[in-house]
C-alpha cells in the first residue's frame, strides 16, 4: 500500500476543518497509509517587506526540508504548478504506484507560499487553481481529491 504524507505549514484549530480532515483520513485508510505532518509557521508582520517575507519562507522551508523523505516523490502545491483534472490526478497517483513509487509527499506552504529551496526539491508542482486558498481549506481539498482519485482508480462510485 502506498504511503502518502501531507507536509503542511501551520496548525489547524477549527473543529470543522479537523472534522473534514478526520473524515477523509478515515476514508483514505482503505487505499493508502496517510500521514499528516503539521509544521510550525512563522508570524508574518502586516505589510512585511519582500526581504522579511523571503526570510520567513526560508525558515519554513528549513522545517519542510528536514522532514522530506529523500527516497519519496515530492509534489508541491503551487499556483504555477501543473493543472490537472480529477481524472488526470487519479492517473498521476495510479502511474506513480505502477512505477514503484512507495511514498508520495504533498507539500502545502504557509501563508506566503513556498521558498525556492522547496520548489527546487519538488518532483512535481501541482496547481488546483489560479486562486489562493487558506492552508486549512487546501488540506481538505487535497484530501478530497486524493480520495476521489482512488475511487476513480478502483472504478468505485463517487466521481461525477
Amino acid at each position: 500500500m502506498i504511503k502518502i504524507s501531507i507536509i503542511c505549514v501551520g496548525k489547524i484549530k477549527e473543529k470543522y476543518w479537523l472534522d473534514a480532515i478526520g473524515e477523509y483520513s478515515k476514508r483514505l485508510s482503505r487505499y493508502c497509509v496517510l500521514k499528516i505532518l503539521e509544521l510550525a509557521d512563522e508570524k508574518t508582520p502586516e505589510d512585511a517587506p519582500d526581504a522579511i517575507c523571503d526570510q520567513i519562507r526560508k525558515k519554513e522551508a528549513e522545517r519542510i526540508l528536514k522532514v522530506i523523505d529523500d527516497k519519496g516523490f515530492v509534489c508541491t502545491l503551487e499556483i504555477k504548478g501543473k493543472k490537472m483534472t480529477s481524472e488526470g490526478f487519479s492517473d498521476f497517483l495510479d502511474d506513480a504506484a505502477v512505477r514503484g513509487v512507495s511514498h508520495i509527499q504533498f507539500v502545502i506552504g504557509g501563508s506566503l507560499g513556498l521558498h525556492d529551496s522547496v520548489l527546487s526539491r519538488s518532483d512535481l508542482g501541482v496547481s488546483f487553481s489560479d486562486m489562493t486558498f487558506p492552508h486549512q481549506m487546501m488540506r481538505v481539498i487535497l484530501l478530497e481529491q486524493i480520495y476521489r482519485a482512488y475511487r476513480i482508480i478502483n472504478g468505485e462510485p463517487y466521481h461525477k
